[in-house]
């Protein structure tokens, strides 16, 4: 193993850590506790990139997160899709009759109601996946179950009640990868997407003449995303993908648009695409 490292928020074993080691198997994986200490652990050098959800198929966005990247001075370098599975963990000699509650990190949670309501389980948020496994281990009461990955029975030591208990199959997190500095493959070399933020002047119709470009210029927009700023209902910030490099003749036409409407603009990230998101457009053809 090399001394190159790439941080992540949870617990060894969490869905984060299983993504770093898929990525870059011949990194040391660095969990942080919050997902601000990840990203500054690359900031401050402690680690090449952070690994950092983005979104699920299920649960919707990662919350917290289109907050951070605007202003964490880190730029996405890549992507990757991790088909997520959530197993039902209990201490050794657990039962899965005799369990009353589970625990685990709110999306996980939310991404198997069924197994919850089934077993009649009340519910209660940790702060990640592999953390309510650690919990689980230490508590030692075969009640208190954890919906964790695999890997963190492995790390824990705990016995697999139920396996795969997601609500669907199809249960997918989309996760960026940070660096310090950008790393924009050259044009026309890769399919790129381009990652970007930005936030409209506070007039009339501004948002839809600001995404005209776009329409215009044939651009695809395979994301958008509202929230506030600073908590202020007139202070909305978009975040977008778009397929294309912003040297291409149209998305820099686009993006000249853009600008006549925008107060704010920053590109976070060029990038290849993840195979999972071609993969994806040729199962919905099908």
């Amino acid at each position: 193993m090399t001394n190159r490292k790439i941080a992540y928020q949870g617990e060894p074993g969490a869905n984060s850590d299983i993504a770093c080691r898929a990525v870059y198997p011949d990194f040391e994986p660095l969990p942080r506790a919050t997902f601000e200490d990840a990203l500054t652990a690359v900031s401050d050098g402690s680690a090449d990139y952070a690994m950092i959800p983005i979104e699920n198929s299920l649960a919707g966005r990662v919350a917290d997160i289109h907050a951070l990247l605007p202003t964490a001075g880190l730029y996405i370098v890549g992507e990757y899709f991790l088909p997520v599975h959530f197993q039902l963990l209990g201490i050794k000699g657990a039962k899965i009759d005799g369990l009353k509650s589970v625990y685990s990190h709110v999306h996980a949670l939310g991404q198997c109601r069924k197994i919850i309501r089934k077993l009649n389980l009340v519910a209660h948020i940790s702060g990640d996946t592999a953390g309510s496994a650690k919990e689980i281990a230490e508590w030692g009461d075969s009640t208190k179950a954890a919906l964790a990955p695999a890997l963190a029975a492995e790390i824990y030591g705990l016995d697999l009640l139920a396996a795969d208990v997601e609500d669907e199959k199809h249960n997918t997190t989309r996760f960026v990868i940070l660096a310090r500095a950008p790393h924009w493959p050259e044009r026309g070399t890769v399919a790129t997407v381009t990652t970007f933020v930005f936030r409209v002047r506070n007039v009339p119709a501004a948002l839809y003449k600001a995404l005209g470009g776009f329409a215009t210029n044939g651009v695809n927009m395979t994301k958008l995303e509202s929230y506030m700023v600073d908590g202020e209902f007139t202070a909305t910030q978009f975040l977008a993908d778009v397929d294309g490099h912003p040297d291409d003749p149209a998305l820099a036409r686009a993006f000249e648009e853009l600008a006549f409407f925008c107060k704010e603009f920053k590109i976070l990230g060029v990038y290849a695409p993840h195979p999972f998101r071609t993969e994806s457009v040729t199962a919905i053809a099908k």
